[in-house]
C-alpha cells in the first residue's frame, strides 16, 4: 500500500468540553464555523487573529468569545484544552501545532489531518442524540452527503425517545429493577414507539416501554 493510501484508523470519541478553553487561530469564515460548533457544545471559546469577519466581530461585541486581535504568539495555548488552526497560512498552523504537542493540547489543523490530533466529524442532533459521520478525512462531501440522509430519516421524535428512556431508567431504577443492556435491546419497539410519539402519546409509549421491560423478568 503506499503511503498516500494509509489512513489512521481514528478512535471515535465524544469529547466534553463544556467550560474548557478552546482556542481557534484565524478570523475567517472556516474560523467561524469552528467557533459556532465549539459555543454549541458549551466551550470557553478564545480567538486569536488580527482581523474578524463581522460574525464573529459580532459574538465578541456580545460577550459570547473572547479575542486576541493580533497574530499567534507562542503561549497562547496555555490552559486550553482544545486548539484549532484556521489560518490558512501553513507556518502559522505549524508554529499552533508544535505548542500543542509540546503542551499536551489536542490540536486541529483545517484541511490538514496529517498535522492533527483529531478531525471533526460532520453530525447531526436531535435532543441528546448525537450521530457523527467521518469518512478519515478522505472525503468531507461524501461524509456530509450521509449525514443529510440521516437527518431526514432521523426526526425529533429521537429526541422524544432519548428523553421518555432517561424517564423509564429512573423509575426501574426506583422500583429495584436490574435491566441489562440486552432486556433493554429487546424491549425497545422503536417502530412503534417512535409512531407513538411522533403522534405525541408519550404516555401510551411509555407504558408499553415499561410492559415490555416487565414482560422479560
Amino acid at each position: 500500500m503506499k503511503r498516500e493510501d494509509q489512513v489512521p484508523a481514528y478512535y471515535p470519541v465524544f469529547l466534553n468540553i463544556s467550560g474548557r478553553k478552546c482556542v481557534v487561530v484565524g478570523g475567517g469564515q472556516v474560523a467561524l464555523r469552528k467557533v459556532k460548533a465549539l459555543l454549541e457544545h458549551g466551550a470557553d471559546v478564545e480567538v486569536i487573529s488580527p482581523d474578524l469577519c463581522p460574525e464573529l466581530v459580532q459574538l465578541a461585541g456580545s460577550g459570547e468569545i473572547r479575542v486576541l486581535a493580533r497574530e499567534y504568539r507562542a503561549g497562547d495555548l496555555k490552559k486550553a484544552f482544545v486548539a484549532i488552526a484556521a489560518t490558512g497560512d501553513t507556518g502559522v498552523n505549524q508554529r499552533v501545532v508544535a505548542e500543542a504537542r509540546k503542551g499536551a493540547v489536542l490540536v486541529n489543523v483545517v484541511d490538514d489531518a496529517e498535522n492533527s490530533d483529531f478531525i471533526v466529524p460532520s453530525y447531526l442532533r436531535r435532543g441528546e442524540v448525537t450521530v457523527a459521520v467521518s469518512t478519515s478525512g478522505r472525503s468531507p462531501a461524501l461524509a456530509r452527503k450521509i449525514r443529510t440522509r440521516l437527518e431526514k430519516e432521523l426526526g425529533d421524535e429521537y429526541a422524544s425517545l432519548t428523553h421518555l428512556i432517561g424517564e423509564v431508567r429512573a423509575e426501574v431504577k426506583r422500583e429495584g429493577m436490574k435491566v441489562d443492556g440486552d432486556r433493554w435491546q429487546k424491549a425497545l419497539d422503536l417502530d412503534l414507539l417512535l409512531e407513538l410519539l411522533s403522534r405525541g402519546d408519550e404516555a401510551e409509549a411509555k407504558a408499553i416501554l415499561l410492559s415490555n421491560l416487565k414482560k422479560q423478568e
